[in-house]
């Protein structure tokens, strides 16, 4: 009797399918019309959404996040999206997308200047990621947003990358070696923007751990303990615990300065 043919497992033909239509959104992707390649990338990021990238799309996504166009803020959010996926977080290294954010951030803020921080955030959660980033100038064009007065919300993204960074040792050295890091955390902790103190405080506190440079630095600058007092009561729950915590640690590193016979907390 001969045998039936095997017919392939659905879970196959879906993959089969669904390749063939993120084909056909790249190709339309490339069209000359921006609303046909608009059209395009939203379906491709319906169809990829929290799904595994290949270097193909992602190639592809590359040569589009940093246009100052719709496009490129859907190319950057569908970026983001992807990197959500940890399995996804490595292959966006292979394909050289970490040097485009960091170049991205570097240059004028675009429409996709959310985006493309979001996707950086997600992406250097990854520790060779990481490394890539700190080599490619991510700590002082980050900074620099932080310091720009055109978007205290990108102002905070900024910093949660920047702290991000700092919980691997290519990232925290790179800051404890950044010029005035201190100074800068205060002027943030001097604006309106919540998010922003709350990504500051959390940085001051791997630096602190990292860098006595770093803690000497807060215990010379006398508006440092109002402004931390301020948020410890003021602030939002998780402004109120980091700011909590700096006191703490700065109230250790006075005692430890009166038990070598040179006091500072009269300075601060």
């Amino acid at each position: 009797m001969a045998t039936a043919p095997l017919k392939p497992a659905p879970g196959s033909m879906s993959a089969v399918r669904i390749r063939a239509a993120i084909r056909a959104c790249l190709s339309e992707a490339q069209s000359d019309s921006d609303e046909v390649q608009q059209k395009a990338l939203q379906t491709l990021a319906s169809i990829t959404k929290l799904s595994l990238a290949d270097l193909e799309t992602i190639y592809h996504l590359n040569t589009i996040i940093s246009d100052p166009t719709e496009s490129g803020k859907l190319a950057s959010s569908l970026v983001c999206s992807l990197a959500m996926l940890d399995k996804n977080k490595a292959k966006f290294g292979v394909a050289g997308t970490i040097q485009l954010l960091v170049k991205a951030i570097s240059g004028p803020r675009g429409p996709a200047a959310h985006h493309i921080l979001s996707s950086l955030a997600e992406l250097v959660r990854f520790h060779g990621n990481c490394t890539v980033a700190v080599r490619e100038g991510a700590v002082p064009a980050l900074l620099q947003v932080v310091e720009s007065t055109d978007g205290e919300d990108l102002a905070g993204t900024s910093l949660l990358v920047l702290a991000l960074l700092a919980r691997f040792d290519e990232g925290l050295s790179a800051l404890s070696k950044t010029d005035q890091i201190v100074s800068s955390m205060v002027q943030v902790f001097k604006g309106r923007c919540m998010l922003s103190k709350e990504g500051a405080a959390e940085l001051l506190l791997l630096l602190f751990d990292e860098s006595e440079g770093c803690v000497r630095d807060a215990l010379r600058l006398q508006d440092f303990s109002s402004l931390v007092a301020d948020i410890s009561v003021r602030g939002s729950a998780r402004a109120r615990e980091k700011a909590a915590l700096l006191m703490k640690k700065m109230m250790d590193a006075d005692m430890d300065s009166y038990a070598d016979g040179n006091p500072m907390f009269s300075q601060w």
